[in-house]
């Protein structure tokens, strides 16, 4: 149920009927909602704008994340969620269109600086896609693959514990404790992407980035995944992308809605859902778009 008493008494709301069909260029003057700024960042955003071929994509966004925390970017198809999520990897580089500017600090240090080695990087910032995509490869080679080519262990033995301290921390490895060795594509669905999981965190990332992790699954193996999520933020900082507001509310700590590019307001999960102070955000979470 959504306060109205809140939503009507806020002056600074603007109508969402006139900013829905609006171009990003036009909502600079509506600024972001709540606090973009937490205790402790892991990661900082300042004013960050993407661009594709001319065409401003992401629209002067400005966010703290902090440790051990999840956020969720939520908001309707082609807003830029995805697009932004790709700035924290630097995987928008490989779009030759594709043009970012900004700051976008990472433990104190600006990954957008193009001093920064890319590689080490996106072993820092994991990323799990939104259709599970295994390796041609077994199970262990898998999950082995990033250890061996960052040359994190010495020997068989140590590389054998990270493959199986992965297998475990993605919830796999009891079900696939016997079958190392079979391909990971024979895998079902949801085992497909806790497997992608844990090559992720094989590596021994800092941030995860999941772009709608759970799009292509059945609604059992989401809640493995959701549950999966929950456990993972007490080591990594974990940035979600989903089109399921359910699915944030159940996994989010704070939540971000964007809108033609624009980050329209960002809170806590709770107050995202419940008294949200942007119209934007309200009429999208009741069902009026998206």
């Amino acid at each position: 149920m959504y306060n109205t008493d809140v939503m009507n008494d806020n002056k600074n709301i603007i109508d969402s009927d006139d900013l829905i069909s609006q171009t990003p260029s036009k909502l600079d003057n509506a600024k972001t909602v709540g606090n973009i700024h937490v205790e402790d960042p892991r990661i900082i955003a300042k004013n960050i704008n993407v661009y594709y071929d001319n065409k401003i994509a992401i629209n002067n966004v400005s966010i703290d994340i902090g440790k051990n925390e999840v956020l969720a970017m939520i908001g309707p198809s082609g807003c830029g969620k995805s697009t932004f999520l790709r700035c924290f990897n630097r995987m928008n580089d490989t779009i030759e269109s594709c043009i970012v500017e900004g700051e976008l600090y990472l433990d104190n240090e600006n990954i957008l600086d193009k001093k920064t080695d890319v590689v080490p990087l996106r072993a820092k910032v994991g990323m799990v896609f939104q259709k599970p995509n295994p390796f041609p490869k077994s199970v262990y080679d898998n999950v082995a693959y990033g250890p061996k080519i960052h040359g994190m262990a010495k020997n068989k033995i140590e590389l054998d514990e990270i493959v199986i301290k992965s297998l475990e921390k993605a919830g796999l490895y009891e079900e696939v404790k016997d079958r190392l060795d079979t391909p990971g594509t024979s895998l079902s669905g949801g085992q497909q992407q806790r497997l992608c999981i844990a090559r992720t965190i094989a590596v021994n990332p800092e941030v995860i980035l999941m772009d709608e992790p759970c799009s292509a699954l059945d609604p059992i193996a989401t809640a493995r995944i959701e549950e999966l999520i929950y456990e993972l933020k007490e080591n990594f900082t974990i940035i979600i992308v989903t089109h399921s507001m359910q699915q944030a509310a159940r996994v989010s700590q704070r939540t971000a809605y964007f809108h033609l590019g624009s980050l329209i307001e960002v809170g806590s999960t709770d107050k995202i859902f419940t008294t949200p102070q942007h119209k934007l955000t309200e009429s999208y979470i009741t069902g009026r778009f998206g």
